[in-house]
């Protein structure tokens, strides 16, 4: 069960990614002398200020990385609506899935201690590790992880604001069956980045978490990046998340990623990030030279792995790629002749992007706290076009055109949904014939409780709310926490007029106790 997606979460398919950019080809440049035109960036800061003014995002932070030294790194707008404190480069937002990245580092390291190699089956490191298909069990690899060709299909339910930790999520994938075969398709998938960092810690000796620490925000002077949620709010200048609620923007609860940590609870800042996307672009050494992974080891993280048919992004329309392929957690894609390396990032009220252009020593990092604000892809592709020869595309005006009209047709299929309600209707049964505990083997458990009042309400892991009537035996659960909007749950009765069962979300939750 999960809340029904709003126009802003029709695009959440990642969860936690985007674009880069690129430098002048062979040669291209501007006349010796011209020191306005020298600079690519000349303007940028003037572009990103009016662009975070027009998608109305309350703050963002961005950095530009060009052969290993910081170019650009500035914030935008306040960390809180409606409080004081500006947004800075040392600003802590949510990475979101560019925690990935780090991760398939993180085995890559492992892989040149000799402890493990990308093509071992995970059961070699995790034991206990069950698909629901035996054969899968014993086939799927450490690479398979890290690239969403494992044959799952989404199944985010099983931690998104549930109150299970990683092994618990992980072993629940047993009774997940494949949505296709192995290596025979791609579908995006958190867990298996969460079994990539459960193989880390079996390999290591050390949970995930404190490896990532140690091993990379360590010897990369990432003095204020933490790996979980819990650590940042203990911090200092930390942004939070905001999502329209009721046509106005307002400032919402931020979500753990932690069960699913090692795909996506990294928080950090520009100027952090800034430093790993140096470190990648240098070969993955640091600025002292010492090499944290082998030439060929870092070469690997960005080598393609599995085809991406169509693509998860709708800048897509618009950039037209002919292929994207994904690596060890990098999306690629061809852009006027670059191959990008990105990732975006996004998560309850807060998104990111990474973007590395390897050939030209170009790496691009954008935070901001607005969710889903797909001005991230804007400033990406502008910041490309700027180490172009050719004139630069409002990138920002383009896509805000898109996404706007996207946003138009998803309120139009809102309403359409909200016109096939019968009128006039009323539920067979009174409130509390409705209570009870309702049970999925693999969604959980379910709780409707009666007010006392005539009324209803749900409880889905930490989701909790009113149940209102839809009509017939189907309620409407209206989320407390209103940015994640709503889901419709109809009630099965038996032949005795008893309830039996709800449905939610396509799956059957089978009643297993009566209340009252």
């Amino acid at each position: 069960m999960h809340a029904t997606p709003r126009h802003a979460r029709a695009f959440r398919i990642t969860p936690f990614l985007l674009p880069a950019l690129g430098l002048p080809l062979g040669g291209i440049g501007p006349a010796a002398g011209d020191v306005a035109a020298q600079d690519p960036l000349t303007g940028f800061d003037a572009y990103v200020a009016e662009a975070v003014k027009a998608w109305d995002v309350p703050g963002l932070s961005v950095a530009v990385v060009k052969d290993g030294a910081v170019v650009f790194e500035k914030g935008y707008g306040v960390l809180t609506l409606g409080r004081p404190g500006g947004v800075d480069a040392h600003t802590l937002f949510a990475i979101g899935s560019t925690t990935k990245a780090m991760t398939a580092a993180s085995i890559g390291m492992l892989v040149d201690e000799g402890k493990l190699a990308w093509d071992d089956p995970v059961i070699d490191h995790l034991p206990w590790f069950r698909l629901h298909d035996p054969w899968l069990t014993r086939e799927v690899t450490v690479r398979d992880l890290l690239t969403h060709r494992a044959g799952l299909g989404n199944v985010d339910f099983l931690w998104y604001e549930q109150d299970a930790d990683t092994r618990e999520v992980l072993e629940k994938l047993r009774l997940v069956e494949p949505a296709y075969s192995l290596r025979g398709g791609f579908v995006y998938q958190n867990l298996m980045y969460a079994a990539a960092g459960a193989v880390v810690e079996a390999v290591s000796g050390i949970p995930w978490a404190r490896f990532v620490e140690t091993r990379i925000f360590a010897p990369l002077g990432m003095s204020r990046s933490v790996t979980t949620l819990a650590a940042a709010e203990r911090m200092e200048n930390v942004a939070s998340p905001h999502e329209e609620v009721d046509g106005e923007l307002a400032v919402i609860a931020n979500a753990s990623v932690d069960p699913v940590a090692a795909a996506g609870s990294v928080w950090s800042s520009a100027h952090d990030m800034a430093r790993w996307l140096a470190f990648l672009l240098r070969g993955c050494e640091t600025e002292a030279g010492e090499a944290l992974l082998e030439p060929r080891t870092c070469g690997e993280l960005f080598q393609p792995q599995a085809i991406v048919r169509t693509s998860p992004y709708p800048t897509a329309r618009l950039t037209n790629p002919h292929w994207i392929t994904y690596g060890l957690g990098w999306f690629q894609q061809d852009y006027e002749g670059r191959k990008l390396d990105f990732h975006t990032g996004s998560i309850d009220g807060m998104v990111a992007i990474a973007g590395l252009v390897r050939d030209e020593g170009v790496g691009v990092y954008v935070l901001a706290n607005r969710d889903h604000a797909e001005l991230r892809h804007a400033l990406m592709l502008r910041v490309v076009d700027l180490y172009d020869a050719d004139p630069p595309r409002d990138w920002s005006a383009e896509l805000h055109s898109l996404y706007g009209e996207m946003a138009a047709r998803a309120d139009s299929q809102r309403a359409a949904a909200a016109a096939r309600r019968v009128e006039g209707t009323r539920p067979t049964l009174p409130p509390e014939r409705y209570a009870g505990t309702y049970i999925h083997p693999l969604r959980g458990t379910l709780r409707v409780e009666a007010t006392g009042e005539g009324g209803l309400r749900v409880t889905y892991g930490r989701l909790t709310g009113p149940l209102e009537h839809w009509n017939y035996d189907t309620f409407r659960a209206r989320w407390d926490a209103a940015w994640r909007g709503t889901q419709l749950v109809t009630f099965r009765l038996d032949a005795r007029g008893a309830v039996e069962a709800l449905e939610a979300s396509g799956a059957e939750f089978r009643r297993v106790e009566q209340e009252g």
